[in-house]
């Protein structure tokens, strides 16, 4: 029975101490990607203005939940979680979004690889497609959907440069180092277009006659019609 005792009293003891630790400094670690779009500084600054400073705070005060609300509702990040070690040090998990396209109209802004908005970054710019034309924020699926299978294609991703979109919802795209303009038109059967693009591309590529062209037209099914310079 005394040893029974002493273990429950040793055990509140240590949980008295525990909830009684106060918080150090956040430890902050970002996840995946290397370039960050958020940085150090401005996690923690999100940290402190949402627990009215983490410093010297109790554990057991300390709304975590709150904080990941917190961290969560920034457009740049995808994820995040906080949590206290043992010996007090607060850490936040950081997943940043990761954009797949940047919108350049009378806005500018990122899409991210959910279809999401994204802002730009003044730490790092993403080198991915631009989307001009006629973009709505808030009506952003038709462009998401010709973004995602660029950034998803190594042949896509390695050559389109530009995404263009007119008030008919057509797509149109810009690849690097030709002159010519690939018409998609709708969005509908875009996995056989795109095949119909490659097997142009790779032939006159092989023929050194891509120059000859001014507009690859693949709105038409089965059949790729082009229109000489």
């Amino acid at each position: 029975m005394f040893l029974l005792g002493l273990l429950v009293f040793l055990f509140g003891f240590a949980s008295i101490r525990n909830k009684a630790r106060t918080v150090t400094p956040p430890n902050i670690k970002f996840i995946g990607e290397n370039n960050l779009f958020i940085t150090n500084q401005t996690v923690s600054k999100l940290l402190i203005q949402n627990q009215h400073g983490v410093k010297n705070v109790l554990k057991e005060t300390l709304d975590l939940n709150e904080l990941e609300r917190a961290l969560n509702s920034n457009p740049m990040i995808k994820s995040a979680e906080v949590f206290v070690s043992v010996n007090g040090t607060l850490n936040a998990d950081i997943e940043q979004k990761t954009p797949i396209a940047r919108v350049h109209t009378n806005a500018s802004y990122y899409i991210d690889d959910e279809g999401a908005y994204m802002p730009l970054s003044v730490n790092y710019s993403a080198r991915v497609p631009l989307i001009s034309g006629y973009v709505e924020k808030n009506n952003l699926n038709n462009i998401y959907k010709v973004a995602k299978t660029v950034h998803e294609d190594d042949f896509l991703k390695k050559n389109v440069i530009e995404i263009y979109q007119n008030n008919k919802k057509e797509i149109f795209l810009k690849l690097r180092r030709c002159d010519f303009v690939v018409k998609l038109g709708t969005i509908e059967l875009l996995d056989k277009k795109i095949n119909n693009l490659k097997v142009f591309y790779k032939k006159n590529l092989k023929e050194h006659t891509l120059s000859s062209y001014s507009v690859i037209n693949l709105q038409f099914d089965n059949q790729v019609v082009c229109t000489k310079t």
